[in-house]
């Protein structure tokens, strides 16, 4: 018994995932992601996670993910934040490939209770956006990064300057010349930045 799931923020970053889960690009259309999941860390400190909405027209990269099923509440507790989407599975094509993915293919979407825009007191955490730019990266390139910035919303949201202390639990370290390309391209962007506190 396994679980199918589409990744397509942190969850695309195979360095956050358990080992050995059979990860193949894609892209699912009708969808676009926002920076709206909303709440607190371990550590107290307020956050802004990804999240998507239903959107025609658009399509978003990322991963469809395959593990046991008994990796289930381990899953379910990391994405406590978001409800899921089930049956999305019509709108999923692997790279290259032009039939649907599985039927019981399903993503996280925020649940109603956290489902609101960032703010200076739940900004983006810059490890946590590092996290997920490198794994676009990894897969597609430089292109990976520029496709998930143009088709991410919430950019008016601040970013947490965290890189040299991360405060996203699932950080990954960077080359130098990754954090060059990633803080590079999002000057385009126009972000945002604040310190951290304490």
């Amino acid at each position: 018994m396994t679980i199918t799931y589409f990744g397509y923020g942190s969850l695309v970053n195979i360095d956050t995932i358990p080992p050995g889960a059979e990860i193949t690009p894609g892209r699912l259309t009708g969808w676009v992601r926002e920076w709206k999941v909303c709440g607190e860390g371990a550590d107290g400190q307020g956050r802004c996670a990804l999240t998507v909405r239903e959107a025609e027209g658009s399509e978003i990269w990322g991963v469809m993910a395959r593990e046991p099923l008994t990796r289930l509440a381990e899953l379910e507790e990391r994405e406590r934040r978001y409800l899921k989407v089930a049956s999305v599975g019509t709108a999923f094509r692997c790279d290259g490939e032009k039939l649907p993915g599985p039927a019981d293919l399903f993503l996280f979407r925020a649940a109603p209770e956290h489902n609101r825009w960032g703010t200076h007191s739940h900004p983006i955490l810059q490890s946590y956006l590092d996290c997920v730019l490198a794994g676009y990266f990894r897969i597609w390139g430089e292109a990976g990064i520029d496709h998930f910035l143009n088709t991410t919303d919430g950019w008016h949201v601040p970013v947490l300057k965290d890189r040299e202390g991360p405060r996203y639990p699932r950080a990954v370290a960077l080359g130098p010349e990754l954090v060059e390309l990633i803080d590079d391209k999002l000057k385009a962007v126009g972000l945002t930045y604040i310190g951290p506190k304490g």
